[in-house]
């Protein structure tokens, strides 16, 4: 088991794909918290069957839609996800010891289902960031009830945060950690820097980083330390943006 975590933000942007794997919460982490997620679940099944047409465009993000998913199969978390981080990482052409690194460390913050490894399998949903469902906090829910185990999960891990700031609400690091940010022209970006965030990522998977020395010796193309700042538990890693 190593001794890294990556967390990371799920996507609006997901494949639609049905899959050949088997959509079961025994197969997430913290088995303990199955009813946790089901609670969740069966709200949002709830709700997708008696929204209307305005609230379900709210719920997705998007105007066209079908309710039509099928639930009962599922591929990978790190497979389902495509928005502009996934697209930079390019799983699928990554060696194999680089997918199982991320497999196996890679956590992924969804807003339905909570945390995940990378390779929990997940059906095709829509849920918009940051959208309730009806009145429902998904986040305020996850952060109540998941906190304390992923305490436990993550101590002594050397963690590094790629998640996006919304995440933060559903999971507060407790201990020391590494987060990065992205800076052009001497302005810090926010949207292009999923880009960057999953082509780190890349990075961290091709070259097997484990530990702290490891992380700090890493060459990312087009990217350059220019600053660490520390606070508290956080040590915020600057790079400067060297493309065009």
């Amino acid at each position: 088991e190593s001794v890294l975590k990556i967390l990371f933000s799920p996507s609006e942007l997901k494949s639609e794909i049905s899959g050949d794997l088997k959509f079961d919460f025994d197969l997430f982490l913290f088995k303990e918290l199955k009813t946790q997620r089901e609670f969740v679940f069966s709200k949002y099944l709830d709700f997708i069957n008696s929204a209307s047409n305005d609230e379900l465009k709210r719920l997705f993000g998007v105007s066209k839609f079908d309710t039509n998913f099928d639930f009962s199969h599922a591929i990978k978390a790190i497979l389902r996800y495509q928005g502009v981080a996934y697209s930079a990482l390019k799983y699928s052409n990554l060696p194999l010891n680089s997918q199982n690194y991320i497999d196996e460390n890679v956590l992924i913050f969804s807003n339905l289902f909570g945390i995940l490894r990378a390779d929990t399998p997940l059906p095709n949903y829509k849920l918009k960031q940051g959208q309730k469902i009806g009145t429902f906090d998904t986040a305020i829910h996850f952060k109540d009830k998941f906190s304390k185990k992923i305490d436990e999960y993550l101590k002594d891990e050397f963690i590094i945060d790629l998640r996006a700031g919304y995440y933060e609400k559903f999971y507060t690091i407790k201990q020391p950690y590494h987060t990065l940010k992205f800076i052009k022209n001497k302005k810090v970006i926010s949207h292009y820097a999923k880009h960057f965030r999953g082509k780190f990522l890349r990075e961290l998977a091709l070259n097997l980083v484990q530990t702290k020395s490891d992380f700090e010796n890493l060459k990312v193309p087009n990217l350059r330390l220019v600053d660490i700042k520390h606070s508290k538990f956080k040590m915020e890693y600057s790079f400067e943006i060297l493309e065009n």
